[in-house]
């Protein structure tokens, strides 16, 4: 399931809904998986309930059972985030967005690449350049990272 609570140009509900079945299979993820893409103010609550970090960002990922991975979930995307991006690394923000779900998919498929010394970002490459992706979320963290030092 989808809800556009903002939309996204050229970004259609049934291109993304076959996407996001792609993405659970390439994952692992058996369970239900609800999107939502809304506003920067949405998703700064989100991030504040759930995360207790008072700022927007671009995907929050909530997996079922407890995080163990795998049962489905939600996930939470900011348009204007997601078009930002696409901007800045000049592709569509069509693909934007399935970076961004291929990103909280893993999330929900119970990766974390805060923890798991590389794999999440091993397996988020190898998913991106199978699905024909621009570069992944945690390798442009890893950029933006390294050219402030």
């Amino acid at each position: 399931m989808i809800i556009f609570e903002q939309t996204l140009d050229r970004v259609g509900r049934s291109g993304l809904e076959r996407f996001l079945r792609q993405a659970r299979k390439l994952t692992g993820v058996q369970g239900e998986v609800a999107v939502l893409i809304a506003g920067r103010k949405r998703i700064q609550e989100l991030n504040r309930r759930f995360r207790r970090k008072n700022a927007p960002t671009d995907v929050l990922s909530f997996p079922r059972n407890n995080g163990q991975g795998g049962a489905g979930g939600d996930i939470a995307i900011c348009a204007e985030i997601c078009r930002d991006n696409a901007r800045r690394f000049g592709h569509s923000a069509a693909q934007e967005l399935k970076v961004l779900l291929l990103h909280g998919m893993l999330h929900l498929a119970g990766y974390d690449h805060e923890t798991d010394e590389g794999q999440m970002a091993r397996k988020e490459a190898t998913l991106r350049a199978r699905l024909k992706l621009p570069a992944t979320l945690i390798g442009r963290a890893s950029i933006r990272r390294g050219s402030k030092s």
